[in-house]
C-alpha cells in the first residue's frame, strides 16, 4: 500500500482535523512545556531557594520518577473512567501543583510539588497519545505526527516563557503555566467527547507484560539509554551555558525549534528514503558526538552543540514512538504505557546524575557518560536490528488495515 503524505490537504491531512484533536494537541503544547519550563531558571531558583546544582537537578528526577511510575497507572484509569475524564483529572492536578509550585518556600516543597505534577502529566501525556491517535483524521501516520508537533513546540516554548516570566522571578513561570492549562481544561471540556472505552480493563500490569514482547522491550532498553543522554542535555547544560534567563531561553528555544522541525518534517523524509532503524542508528551516534563536543568545546561550541542536539533529538523522539506504537502486538495504549515506564525512569536519572558526576570527576565528564549511553542506545537497536523489522513487517499490515497507512517503512 502506498504511503499517504499527512501533509496532504485532503481530508487525512495532518492540518484538518476535528476540534477534539486540536483542544487535545494544544493542550499537549502546554503540558511538554511543562518539561523545558524551569531550564532557563535553574540558576535562579538556586540562588532563590539557596540550595545546590544537585538539588535543584531534583526538580527533573521528581517529576520523572513519579511520571515513570504513574505509566502504569494510567491505562488502569482511563479504560475505567474514560479519556476524557482522565485527561481532564490530570490537567486538573498540573494546574494545582504547578500553582503551589510558584508559592513554595524551599527546594524541598518545590521538589515534592513538582513531583504532584508529573502524576498529572502521566496522566495527561499518556491518554493524550492515545486520544488524538484514536481521534485524528488519516491515521496513525498523521496522529503521531500532529503529537510530535505539540511536543517540539511545547519543547520550543517551554524555555522561551520561562526566560519572559522568569526575568522577573523564578516563581511566575509556574504561576503561568497553571494559568495555560486551565485554558487546556476548558478547551478540552468544550471540545473533546467521551470516547468508545476499550472492552477489556487494562491492568495495573498490563505494561509490565507488554514489555515481555521482544521488540517492545527492545525499543524501551534503547529509548532508556538515549533518554538518559537527552535528558542531561535538557537538565545539567543550563549550569554549564551559566548564562541568564533571557540568553539561556533563547538558546534552548532555538533548540526546540530544531527539535519541532526534525521531528515533523525531516525525520518523515529521512525514514520513507532510508528506514526507521538505520536514521535512529545514526542520530543515535551523531548525538554522542555532539554531547563530546558540548562536553569539551569552548562556551561558544557547547551554545551551538547544545542548538543542534534538538535536531537528533527531533528525530530520534519520532522514530522511537513509532516503533513503540507499532512493533508490539499489544494495544497500543498499553505498549506506550510500557514503554514510557521505562524510558523516564532515565529522565529521572539523568538530572540527579549528571551533578553528582561532575562532583566526583569534572565538568567534563556527565557529557562522555551521556555520550556512551546514546551508544549504547545505537548498540541495541543494531543487535536487535533482525528482530524488529520482522516483527515491524508482521504488524504492518495489521496497523495499515486499521489506519489506512503505514506507520513505518523499514
Amino acid at each position: 500500500m502506498q504511503e499517504e503524505d499527512p501533509f496532504d490537504q485532503g481530508a487525512g491531512s495532518i492540518l484538518r482535523q476535528p476540534k477534539a484533536v486540536w483542544a487535545t494537541a494544544g493542550a499537549s503544547v502546554v503540558a511538554f512545556m511543562g518539561i523545558g519550563l524551569v531550564d532557563p531558571i535553574l540558576p535562579s531558583i538556586a540562588k532563590g531557594l539557596e540550595a545546590t546544582p544537585s538539588q535543584v537537578s531534583l526538580l527533573f528526577t521528581s517529576y520523572f520518577l513519579i511520571t515513570a511510575v504513574a505509566m502504569l497507572v494510567t491505562g488502569f484509569v482511563s479504560s475505567r473512567i474514560g479519556g476524557r475524564k482522565t485527561l481532564l483529572a490530570g490537567l486538573a492536578l498540573v494546574v494545582v501543583f504547578a500553582a503551589l509550585s510558584g508559592t513554595s518556600t524551599s527546594v524541598g516543597e518545590l521538589v515534592g510539588f513538582r513531583a504532584g505534577w508529573g502524576l498529572g502529566n502521566a496522566l495527561f501525556v499518556s491518554t493524550s497519545l492515545a486520544v488524538i491517535v484514536g481521534a485524528a483524521a488519516g491515521g496513525s501516520a498523521a496522529a503521531i505526527l500532529l503529537y510530535e508537533s505539540a511536543l517540539g513546540l511545547g519543547m520550543a516554548c517551554g524555555p522561551l516563557l520561562g526566560a519572559l516570566l522568569g526575568d522577573a522571578s523564578w516563581r511566575y513561570p509556574f504561576f503561568g503555566t497553571a494559568a495555560l492549562m486551565a485554558i487546556g481544561f476548558v478547551c478540552i471540556t468544550a471540545f473533546l467527547r467521551e470516547q468508545p472505552r476499550p472492552a477489556r480493563k487494562t491492568s495495573l500490569l498490563d505494561p509490565v507484560k507488554a514489555l515481555g514482547h521482544g521488540g517492545l522491550a527492545s525499543v524501551a532498553t534503547s529509548a532508556f539509554f538515549y533518554n538518559y543522554a537527552f535528558f542531561t542535555i535538557l537538565a545539567f547544560t543550563p549550569f554549564v551555558l551559566d548564562m541568564t534567563p533571557y540568553k539561556s531561553g533563547a538558546v534552548f528555544f532555538a533548540w526546540g525549534l530544531l527539535l519541532a522541525v526534525f521531528s515533523v518534517l525531516v525525520a518523515p523524509r529521512l525514514q520513507e528514503r532510508f528506514g526507521s532503524l538505520r536514521v535512529l542508528g545514526a542520530s543515535l551516534v551523531l548525538l554522542a558526538v555532539d554531547l563530546l563536543v558540548l562536553g569539551y568545546g569552548n562556551h561558544t561550541a557547547a551554545i551551538v552543540c547544545t542548538i543542534a542536539s534538538g535536531a537528533f533529538i527531533g528525530m530520534n523522539n519520532t522514530v522511537y514512538t513509532e516503533l513503540a506504537l507499532g512493533v508490539s502486538d499489544a494495544p497500543r495504549p498499553v505498549a506506550s504505557a510500557g514503554y514510557n515506564f521505562v524510558r523516564w525512569f532515565a529522565a529521572a536519572a539523568a538530572p540527579y546524575l549528571a551533578p553528582k558526576i561532575e562532583e566526583w570527576s569534572d565538568v567534563h565528564m556527565p557529557f562522555v557518560v551521556a555520550a556512551v549511553t546514546a551508544v549504547i542506545g545505537a548498540v541495541v537497536v543494531g543487535v536487535r536490528r533482525s528482530a524488529l523489522t520482522r516483527e515491524a513487517a508482521e504488524l504492518r499490515a495489521e496497523h495499515a488495515a486499521e489506519d489506512g497507512v503505514t506507520i513505518f517503512a523499514e
